[in-house]
């Protein structure tokens, strides 16, 4: 297995329809490949963002039918490169629920979809600044983790407020995950609060790279992302980083041997020790 593999996060602006989606994100894949990454990854809502629930209802296709998905996949098959939609907001498959799915969707050089993953934790808040966020009322959470194949080690999927479940990363690492996707769509007080320290949290738990691409900037249902789309390396240090909120291409070189040196410097994998809850 080659250790050193080029990457690129796809730092995105998503409009509210796929098809608009895929005219904005589009550009800066083929600028990813022709810059020489062999993996590149997408944001949180690459294909539509959203958030007014009839217009976004009226917005959303099945995964088998949605163009962004589509044209992403055949974009894939086009270039010869690895993509991790990062997430795709689809319609649910599950009987007699009418929320959409948070999809992440790892598609292979051939256009076919290898691994997904559904958003375990959606997210519900009140924040101090006025805005509202309903997550579970319009997405339906996920049942299981993932962690993809790759020519490069296990992948392991996440999407975007799982960051605060560090439960949740340390079995995508237990399973022998070496490389850990954040996709995001993280508001800007938060992410200007917790973004960057989160990531580099999950790295240095886990041993492994953490790619978070991220949305950025004011979109066109009112709500503000933070971007900053990061890469972390084992160790907890910063390997690549935009300092905005627009869209971009961020690359890096991934050191994979970087893993086990971290984890062998620092064996907490293996040292996990049941205990009785506190009362």
């Amino acid at each position: 297995m080659d250790e050193r593999l080029d990457v690129a996060l796809i730092q995105t602006r998503t409009p509210a329809t796929a098809s608009a989606g895929l005219a904005h994100v589009e550009p800066l894949i083929r600028e990813a490949a022709a810059g020489g990454a062999k993996l590149i990854l997408t944001p949180e809502g690459t294909n539509v963002l959203e958030q007014r629930r009839g217009l976004r209802d009226a917005a959303l296709s099945t995964e088998d039918a949605d163009p962004a998905v589509l044209g992403l996949r055949a974009l894939a098959d086009e270039l010869g490169v690895w993509l991790l939609i990062g997430s795709a907001i689809v319609r649910s498959d599950a009987p007699g629920d009418d929320r959409a799915a948070n999809r992440s969707l790892l598609v292979d050089p051939t256009g076919a979809v290898v691994a997904r993953y559904d958003k375990l934790h959606v997210f519900d808040v009140d924040l101090p600044g006025g805005e509202t966020y309903r997550e579970s009322a319009s997405v339906r959470p996920g049942v299981g983790a993932t962690v993809a194949e790759t020519p490069w080690g296990r992948l392991g999927l996440s999407i975007c407020y799982d960051v605060r479940f560090p439960h949740l990363y340390r079995a995508l690492a237990k399973t022998g995950a070496t490389m850990i996707a954040v996709p995001a769509a993280f508001t800007r007080p938060t992410g200007e609060a917790h973004w960057e320290t989160l990531l580099r949290a999950r790295a240095i738990e886990t041993g492994a790279f953490v790619m978070a691409p991220a949305q950025g900037g004011a979109h066109e249902d009112g709500r503000q992302t933070w971007g900053r789309s990061t890469i972390v390396g084992p160790w907890g240090e910063i390997i690549a980083k935009a300092d905005h909120d627009d869209p971009c291409v961020l690359p890096a070189t991934l050191d994979l041997s970087a893993v086990q040196r971290a984890r062998q410097a620092v064996p907490s994998l293996l040292h996990d020790r049941d205990f009785d809850w506190p009362q």
